[in-house]
């Protein structure tokens, strides 16, 4: 019995420059504890919401290997369990006799376990991202493997069994973004009814602050701006898509490189806010879209760029720190 490339197991751990705020320790409580109680975990959300890193941040609480698997419209089952590839042939030459010649052949094919079995079998920590980008027929192995405790293999060349019994040691952790987005399938009814769903949505003020800042290295207080500007964007409700931190980490780091600064005089500052969230916002980039997005943009970076909004933010984070 040939086993999975051993690269395809990781040791999880959380970044150094992961940021922990009161929001994700409560969401990091909540899925262990469902964990820990026997259930599958599946973190739900729209893209920006962290469910990726959150999931990785949650194996790594558990101290057990991790296996990750990318949600792909291509897989099969096979990419999932594993399939037959090549041969193992054996020959065998008896002339114990001199005179007699006796010679056996024979030849097998050889089944190659892969990262579900690999998890299933070892106890280790599975991780399937954006499971519904996978065609629901490629998951429907997951059935048994959640509910029966059992991984049903389409060969007999595995010790003699269809069967292998799941460690006591396996979880699962599922993120999926929502249906309406392109590329991904509408997930079983049985398969979703088996695991513990947690709606993930934006990330709180203080948490975005704090992810921008650790993650580009720009000072508190400008990261604290930027995300402020598009906090209030993505309330204008106004937009085809709404900018989430991922924009607000682009445009810090991008001022960062450039040595910038957060500041309406700079006209760099605006150009890159400009440029990011008019693309982030829209699927087309029209021209009509990036104007309107300019002109709000103006607004909120008066808002919080000027003298008084200055001491609007440093106001807020100075009740952060007063609370901490």
């Amino acid at each position: 019995m040939s086993i999975a490339d051993p690269s395809t197991v990781l040791e999880p751990s959380s970044m150094p420059d992961f940021v922990e705020t009161d929001y994700i320790k409560d969401v990091t409580a909540r899925s262990l504890g469902y964990i820990n109680a026997g259930f599958p975990l599946h973190l739900r959300g729209i893209s920006g919401t962290g469910k990726t890193t959150l999931a990785i941040h949650i194996a790594s609480k558990l101290g057990r290997p991790m296996v990750l698997i990318h949600g792909d419209d291509e897989f099969s089952t096979s990419d999932l369990v594993g399939d037959e590839h090549g041969y193992s042939f054996r020959k065998v030459r008896d002339n114990f006799i001199h005179s007699v010649l006796k010679t056996e052949e024979d030849m097998r094919k050889q089944w190659v376990d892969n990262r579900l079995t690999l998890a299933c079998k070892h106890g280790f920590t599975l991780v399937y991202d954006e499971f519904t980008r996978s065609r629901p027929e490629a998951n429907n192995v997951l059935l048994s493997v959640l509910q029966e405790k059992l991984l049903d293999l389409p060969t007999t060349n595995y010790n003699g069994s269809n069967y292998v019994k799941v460690h006591d040691n396996f979880t699962a952790i599922f993120t999926s973004n929502p249906e309406e987005y392109a590329g991904v399938h509408r997930s079983q009814d049985a398969l979703r009814d088996r695991m513990v769903t947690l709606d993930l949505d934006y990330f709180d003020k203080e948490t975005e602050i704090n992810i921008v800042h650790n993650k580009s290295g720009l000072g508190h207080g400008d990261a604290a701006k930027i995300v402020c500007i598009v906090r209030d964007l993505r309330d204008s409700n106004v937009f085809e898509f709404a900018p989430t931190v991922r924009g607000s980490l682009m445009i810090a780091k991008t001022v960062r490189t450039l040595n910038r600064q957060v500041s309406g005089n700079d006209e760099t500052f605006v150009q890159i806010c400009t440029d990011i969230l008019s693309s982030e916002t829209s699927r087309i980039g029209s021209r009509s879209n990036k104007k309107r997005v300019q002109k709000i943009l103006m607004e909120l970076i008066d808002k919080y760029c000027s003298q008084k909004g200055k001491n609007n933010v440093e106001g807020y984070t100075q009740a952060r720190v007063l609370e901490s």
